[in-house]
């Protein structure tokens, strides 16, 4: 039950008073001021450190994690419109050496994304498709699941493949138990440090690097994104836009 709407805050300094006396009951003060030992505790806490107003506080956060302060924001976008091919890691190192406040690479991607800036290598809606192809390795990471291969006897083979954009190497070619997230990780963790990070992985909008019941981000692709590799997801339905996957997987 809360506290009684009657002098509220006297009601709160009496039941601190009597709460500290010595051997006083305070699971039955709790129930005679018809509070819960949880918020008795909470104001006690407070009066002990010192807070003898006990007034409410607002539940609102100082600020929110999710969003950046509008000089970070600015300072993201003018280094991504002055090198639209850069991804978020390569944008936090050119930031850390301007300022001492520079963002996480996640924190990076997410205002790209909020702004626009993230575009999938596919085109724009409505437009004819035109193929692409980055200007060097380890730009960009095309990874895809070749379907589900029944092996004799009983089970299935899950083929994982990563194919580089620009050279077209298979640099990820692992037969895999299952299509889950921490399988995926495993193999990317020892492809990373067989031939480093990509800039940006190129998936689909399936499991695991999408999520069916709507959320933004799957764990996988907030692993990808803490290392300071981009997640770019293809239209749906637009197998063509993730061609050199497709093609190898033929």
């Amino acid at each position: 039950m809360p506290w009684r709407k009657a002098s509220v805050m006297d009601e709160r300094s009496e039941f601190i008073q009597l709460a500290r006396q010595d051997g006083a009951n305070r699971r039955e003060l709790c129930r005679r001021f018809g509070i819960s030992p949880t918020v008795a505790y909470k104001w006690l806490s407070r009066w002990t450190a010192g807070d003898h107003v006990l007034a409410d506080r607002s539940r609102r956060p100082h600020r929110s994690p999710m969003r950046s302060d509008a000089q970070v924001e600015a300072s993201v976008l003018a280094v991504r419109d002055a090198h639209p091919a850069w991804g978020a890691r390569k944008i936090v190192r050119c930031l850390e050496r301007e300022r001492d406040d520079a963002p996480a690479a996640s924190t990076v991607h997410a205002i790209l994304r909020r702004h626009g800036r993230i575009v999938p290598p596919g085109g724009t809606p409505g437009q004819p498709y035109q193929g692409f192809e980055k200007s060097a390795p380890n730009l960009l990471w095309q990874m895809d699941f070749k379907g589900r291969v029944p092996l004799a006897g009983s089970g299935r083979c899950h083929p994982l493949t990563a194919v580089d954009d620009h050279s077209r190497y298979a640099v990820c070619l692992q037969a895999c138990a299952n299509e889950q997230g921490n399988t995926v990780q495993s193999c990317l963790q020892t492809t990373f440090r067989r031939y480093g990070l990509p800039d940006a992985m190129f998936v689909d909008n399936g499991s695991p690097w999408g999520d069916a019941g709507g959320e933004s981000w799957t764990r996988l692709s907030v692993w990808l994104l803490k290392l300071g590799i981009d997640v770019i997801h293809s239209r749906p339905y637009h197998p063509q836009s993730r061609g050199k996957n497709e093609r190898f997987h033929r």
